[in-house]
């Protein structure tokens, strides 16, 4: 017989808790269910597998000898990150959004890296916890520094590019080509000015254009453009792109009412922290993210049916949310303790549930 060992905030200092005695064979590689599918194994692995994600919620190594695996400090991290980065980038479409999990200093050394793989930054987003996270488990004296305690989710997209361009680079682009004013726009779209200010804008006042002035755009174009240059505003050199594509391409986003940027939430307790089986005061994992956080995120950034990847598994908080909100998970966890862990826990809520 062998041992399960979860490692717990302490991992590498010497410290572990026992979760169950039992064979590492009966340990199962994979749960699924009609929209669920949740590997033991290496995500590296597994995304060339996976349905084209809407959503990417990464929350894996921090820096702080969190988990098994997890990295000494920030500084390990980019070597940590970059080959999963790599492979979300080539399976990424302008509709995916990633959401970034990690403490300030670990997601400052990750931003390069995602930007060089063509990942564009919205956002950051804080999870305030509240003195109650630290209260008389802090000596400000020994720490010589501020009791911290944030953390951060940073949300990117994924940046669409046609012919090698920024969107709005490419707008413009393509009206030049038509040899009409950039005031001919605005009578395009039937508004004053709003098409030539907004839409052909090269700036940081550039908006998207909605896929119905898009529409117009493109039709205005192909009907007074110059002969020799068509077809106008197309992706492919054959046709003009449709309102309905051009729609696909930026990612998806609904922001509830009365949200910001900082999200204060007391850091999870009671029962909806995981606990070690066989001693239930002792928190199974360092890391787990409040269920309500994780349906927060995905529903802002997806419908129903969308693929939600949750790259770095752990207990699996984001694949429980995605299938509680009816889209599909696809999510690898390498420690065969937090996977039983987690794949029991989505178990006995789904079950309960459904």
């Amino acid at each position: 017989m062998l041992q399960y060992i979860v490692p717990i905030s302490t991992v590498g200092r010497s410290r572990s808790r026992s979760i169950r005695p039992n064979s590492v064979d009966e340990v199962p590689n994979l749960y699924q269910d009609e929209l669920v599918h949740l590997f033991l194994g290496n995500s590296l692995e597994y995304y060339e597998k996976w349905e084209t994600p809407i959503v990417i919620i990464s929350d894996g190594a921090y820096g702080i000898l969190g988990f098994e695996g997890d990295t000494t400090n920030h500084l390990d991290l980019p070597a940590w990150y970059e080959p999963h980065i790599k492979e979300w980038s080539k399976r990424a479409t302008p509709q995916t959004t990633l959401w970034f999990w990690n403490s300030e200093i670990g997601w400052s050394v990750i931003h390069p890296i995602l930007e060089k793989y063509g990942w564009k930054y919205v956002n950051c987003n804080i999870w305030n916890k509240g003195k109650a996270h630290i209260a008389g488990n802090v000596n400000t004296v020994k720490i010589r520094r501020f009791p911290v305690v944030t953390e951060v989710c940073a949300h990117y997209v994924f940046e669409a590019k046609i012919n090698g361009m920024p969107l709005k680079d490419w707008l413009k682009t393509e009206w030049k080509r038509t040899d009409l004013p950039l005031k001919k726009a605005n009578e395009a779209c039937g508004v004053k000015d709003a098409a030539v200010r907004k839409y052909l804008d090269s700036g940081h006042l550039w908006y998207f254009p909605p896929p119905e002035m898009f529409e117009k755009l493109v039709a205005y174009a192909n009907k007074y453009g110059k002969i020799t240059g068509k077809p106008y505003f197309s992706s492919d050199g054959l046709e003009p792109m449709s309102a309905k594509e051009w729609s696909k391409m930026r990612a998806k986003f609904y922001c509830p009412h009365g949200y910001t940027n900082v999200w204060d939430r007391n850091a999870l307790c009671g029962s909806e922290r995981i606990k070690i089986p066989e001693n239930n005061s002792k928190a199974a994992h360092l890391n787990q993210k409040p269920l309500d956080f994780m349906k927060l995120i995905i529903d802002a950034s997806s419908d129903k049916g969308d693929a939600v990847w949750e790259p770095f598994g752990g207990l699996f908080s984001a694949s429980l949310a995605a299938r509680l909100m009816g889209r599909k998970a696809f999510s690898c966890e390498i420690d065969p303790n937090y996977f039983l862990l987690g794949m029991n826990r989505f178990k006995t809520l789904t079950s309960f549930l459904f």
